[in-house]
């Protein structure tokens, strides 16, 4: 395969991900010069060109949500860094995820990755689950099972950071959906909608087991509820293990989610 004009301009750069306006700490877009003397983890100049970025809407707080966009292939995956405040484990599973796809040649002419780093900013900032007014922006989806509660919001769509990655969804009509949280005690694959065999192959290549839906506690309202069975795109929920050290969360799963992202 050929590797593209724009694939060859971004490892030139030394691109250690598109992430660098994060609300608790702006040098996790640095990728691995940050813990070194200046090089990336290959050896590459530690030189970070941001794409473009685009505001997608605002948290209740002001706070940008913020997407950016790497390849022109048929291919489109939408990429969530993470949702809960108190999840970050995937920090830098998102800032490094870009230069990864961009060294693989012609992976940039087969995919477009739209990826949104974080959709509940002012709950990074707090490290709270819930956005500043405590709803779970994980819950506030109009699937089928959606409750009203103080905790999942009186009806879905109302947290503005919900209603942004709603309409972000709608507008790109991806062919997967990954979301990055974190469990305690535990870590696993978990699908909803047509994404079984996904998930299988995730866990072949990362040696995290898979947790459909249906075999976790009910989660009403939730993303994968609505984008996996409501509109029938595939959904995998990555679950890092709560406290997990980011670079080895990106380490073990690396190799698995590059593969996801490009099979069909």
């Amino acid at each position: 395969m050929r590797v593209t004009a724009q694939a060859s301009l971004l490892v030139a750069l030394g691109l250690t991900g598109c992430v660098g306006f994060h609300p608790l700490n702006p040098s996790w877009g640095r990728g691995a010069a940050d813990a070194s003397d200046g090089t990336g983890a290959s050896g590459s100049p530690a030189v970070f060109t941001p794409p473009a970025w685009q505001t997608i809407g605002y948290s209740h707080e002001g706070r940008p949500l913020q997407v950016c966009r790497l390849g022109t292939g048929p291919r489109k995956v939408l990429f969530i860094g993470g949702i809960h405040g108190d999840e970050r484990e995937g920090r830098i599973t998102a800032a490094e995820l870009p230069r990864a796809l961009a060294e693989i040649p012609g992976a940039l002419d087969e995919v477009e990755l739209v990826l949104l780093e974080d959709v509940n900013p002012d709950g990074t900032v707090q490290n709270t689950r819930g956005n500043s007014r405590g709803v779970d922006l994980n819950r506030n989806y109009p699937a089928d099972n959606f409750k009203p509660s103080r905790f999942f919001g009186a009806e879905p769509l109302d947290q503005p950071e919900a209603r942004a990655l709603h309409d972000l969804l709608l507008r790109e009509e991806p062919d997967l959906v990954i979301v990055l949280h974190s469990w305690r005690g535990d870590h696993f694959i978990n699908y909803d909608g047509p994404a079984s065999h996904l998930a299988e192959r995730f866990a072949m290549l990362s040696h995290y087991r898979v947790r459909p839906s249906d075999s976790i506690s009910p989660t009403p309202g939730s993303l994968g509820s609505w984008v996996g069975n409501g509109l029938k795109i595939p959904i995998l929920t990555l679950e890092y293990e709560r406290g997990r050290e980011p670079w080895a969360a990106w380490s073990e799963t690396k190799d698995a989610i590059l593969s996801v992202i490009r099979a069909d």
